[in-house]
């Protein structure tokens, strides 16, 4: 996603700057992947207010979003990227090489049509996953699990990234984007490159 900049003809476009969202899918999600998410409107189950401000706002569905990663050694090719209105980052819909589709939170600098891949021992490319040991240090990761099997549960909003700073014994040392570091087995997955938007 490149950004966009406009003409100081007013002066409210001389410093504007707004991501460029025309490749962005611009029809409804894949109704197979969402479900109706209920509005509580701040309000618990005695309908008292719990948290302020908090209006009806739009009708969103929530797309059902693929942190697991765990079909292994099966391509999968990206079939277009979508605006999510439940996170900051933009999803990709993937198709596997066996026909399933699943929502990816989509990394940034992938289009569609690249293949991405997930397991052990897989190249080094934006949007493939595999555990903490296969990934050379230095590199940017997101979406990381904190036990094996358990699913992304770090580095998920639009932007982020964390980075691998070394190993020690079965543990990797990774730095997270507020500069916390922490060590994580390394047989938990993550997945190359930084979050999109």
């Amino acid at each position: 996603m490149s950004l966009k900049t406009f003409k100081s003809y007013t002066k409210s476009t001389r410093g504007t700057v707004l991501v460029n969202r025309k490749n962005l899918w611009k029809g409804k999600p894949l109704k197979t992947l969402t479900f109706g998410k209920k509005s509580t409107g701040g309000r618990n189950n005695a309908g008292r207010i719990t948290s302020r401000s908090r209006g009806a706002g739009h009708k969103n569905k929530y797309r059902m979003i693929d942190f697991y990663r765990n079909k292994d050694d099966l391509k999968a090719k990206v079939e277009r990227i979508e605006y999510d209105p439940n996170r900051s980052a933009y999803v990709a819909l993937i198709k596997y090489e066996d026909g399933v589709l699943n929502y990816i939170l989509a990394p940034s600098k992938i289009k569609i049509g690249d293949e991405i891949t997930s397991g052990k021992n897989k190249e080094i490319k934006v949007g493939n996953c595999m555990p903490l040991s296969d990934i050379p240090a230095g590199t940017n990761i997101h979406n990381i699990e904190l036990s094996p099997k358990g699913g992304g549960k770090f580095v998920r909003s639009a932007g982020s990234y964390a980075q691998i700073s070394g190993i020690d014994q079965n543990y990797c040392i990774v730095k997270l984007g507020s500069g916390e570091i922490r060590k994580i087995i390394n047989t938990a997955r993550a997945t190359i490159g930084s979050v999109s938007n």
